[in-house]
């Protein structure tokens, strides 16, 4: 889950990074602050961390962005 605006871009067009210290981590989610923004990026038993990660280290986390449903809207008249 993603909760704020516009993405930095990263190395690949499809794969984006944000920085910042790490605010909360669970499981499922690593929130990080960003500049006054709260992120939360969903994370899954797949994700790697690299390093010794915990509230307070500054991380940079890479990901990407992938659609769960597209709906499609009948066009304005």
């Amino acid at each position: 889950m993603l909760a704020v605006s516009g993405p930095a871009r990263a190395e690949s067009a499809n794969e984006y990074q944000v920085t910042g210290p790490v605010l909360e981590m669970t499981d499922t989610m690593i929130a990080v602050k960003k500049d006054n923004d709260r992120w939360e990026i969903k994370r899954d038993a797949g994700t790697r961390l690299d390093g010794e990660v915990k509230v307070g280290t500054k991380v940079t986390i890479m990901y990407t962005m992938t659609a769960t449903k597209v709906e499609a809207k009948p066009e304005k008249k």
